[in-house]
């Protein structure tokens, strides 16, 4: 980093601002530092988005130090995520619309959690190992066939194809829709960002086509079980009760845009990572097996593919000492806390053999909102480098990525790759 926390004023920090997220992420990384080691919060100003319809709400509470993160996260009685998990307010209607169980708290969340859960229950996983080891293989051989020149898009035709393929076939959904899918999840996650929307009519009717597709898909499995995921989830029950078809639709939304977004952009700054550190992919690839499970937890880790996560006060309390009212928003930023330098040696580093504790809070931070689909994506990440690295050893990034315009997704559009 060529710019320090010293560099950085408190007083100038927005972190509503865009276009902080949009600058430079030397100054980001720095601003970050310096909230880590300011010791009281810092609260911030909300700021209307474009042309949200939604008035800005009371401000936040910026939570930076990976001791806040981890506190918050696991006590839900304190910090309640009903209210929202993003930080400007919606109707609850749309709450739950949007984030489905992320924005419940219990008993809500622990029924419905309950009931999807079955279908990431282990040998749900473990059925789908197989698959996940043919298409990786099956988008590494696409990938020869289609670019004789040895040049592709990483995102586009590896780091997305492999989780959006998976949790589509998973889910019993036909491979030409895999685009129209691909489509939603990338308009939902894209708002402020130029290149996939324009307004909140377009989100709204993206959200509602998706919203339809699913309560459709869900119906179906529930009158014609197949062997896939959603008849799981469709036919389950806990104590005597089912989904609705339209808490099916809420929740497709959220698995598949978490299912996709997070998993390729995790994989598309672990191969970023190891191609500017060639001596960590030395070790990663000349030791697979051995260093793979703590590879996969640094690429989270330095990645921090979701930038941040909210949660309200639901009483007067307090975090590592500073007061908190009831009511009071507090931001957990993943991104900081993965960068803690209390916990983390080096943290800037990208080092393939970091221990595993302390851990990363990348997937969430423990609590009940800890990550549903985490072990999917983990297996994912490891099947997906193993295959690049046995059949593309000299696979590597070139060029600058274009990053997400975003203060929630730290996100890659596109990432040119070649190999020899």
């Amino acid at each position: 980093m060529t710019l320090h926390a010293a560099d950085i004023s408190l007083d100038q920090i927005d972190l509503s601002d865009m276009e902080f997220w949009a600058g430079s992420r030397d100054v980001r990384e720095a601003t970050f530092q310096a909230l880590r080691d300011t010791p009281d919060l810092q609260h911030f100003e909300e700021r209307v988005i474009d042309d949200s319809p939604f008035p800005p709400g009371a401000g936040y509470y910026a939570l930076t130090r990976h001791e806040d993160i981890w506190a918050v996260s696991r006590n839900a009685t304190a910090f309640c995520s009903g209210q929202g998990s993003n930080i400007g307010d919606l109707p609850p209607d749309m709450n739950e619309f949007f984030g489905s169980m992320i924005n419940m708290d219990d008993p809500k969340h622990f029924r419905l959690r309950s009931i999807v859960s079955k279908g990431f229950a282990p040998k749900e996983v473990a059925r789908v190992d197989g698959l996940v080891v043919d298409k990786a293989k099956v988008i590494v051989d696409r990938i020869q066939e289609q670019f004789p020149d040895k040049q592709c898009d990483f995102v586009e035709h590896i780091a997305a194809a492999l989780p959006l393929e998976i949790i589509c076939d998973m889910m019993g959904i036909p491979s030409e829709d895999y685009s129209k899918i691909f489509g939603w999840t990338n308009t939902i996650l894209g708002v402020g960002d130029p290149d996939f929307v324009t307004s909140y009519d377009d989100l709204m009717t993206h959200s509602l086509e998706m919203f339809t597709y699913a309560q459709t898909l869900g119906e179906d499995r529930r009158a014609n079980p197949q062997d896939d995921i959603t008849s799981v989830m469709m036919t389950a029950e806990v104590d005597g009760e089912q989904l609705t078809p339209q808490e099916f639709g809420s929740f497709f939304i959220l698995l598949v845009v978490a299912g996709n977004e997070t998993t390729r952009n995790a994989i598309s700054h672990g191969m970023k990572a190891l191609t500017d550190n060639p001596e960590q992919r030395e070790i990663l690839y000349g030791g697979y097996d051995t260093h793979a499970k703590t590879a996969v937890e640094e690429m989270v880790r330095y990645a921090s593919p979701v930038i941040h996560f909210r949660r309200t006060a639901t009483k007067d309390t307090e975090i590592n000492g500073f007061p908190i009212k009831a009511g009071d928003k507090v931001v957990m930023f993943y991104n900081s806390g993965n960068r803690d330098d209390r916990v983390f040696d080096n943290p800037h580093q990208f080092d393939v053999r970091r221990p595993m504790q302390p851990a990363q809070v990348g997937f969430g931070a423990g609590g009940p909102h800890f990550c549903l689909g985490a072990n999917l994506a983990r297996r994912e990440m490891t099947v997906m480098f193993d295959e690049i690295r046995r059949r593309l050893p000299t696979l590597r990034i070139v060029g600058e990525p274009a990053y997400l315009q975003s203060n929630f997704i730290n996100g890659i559009k596109r990432l040119d790759c070649a190999w020899d």
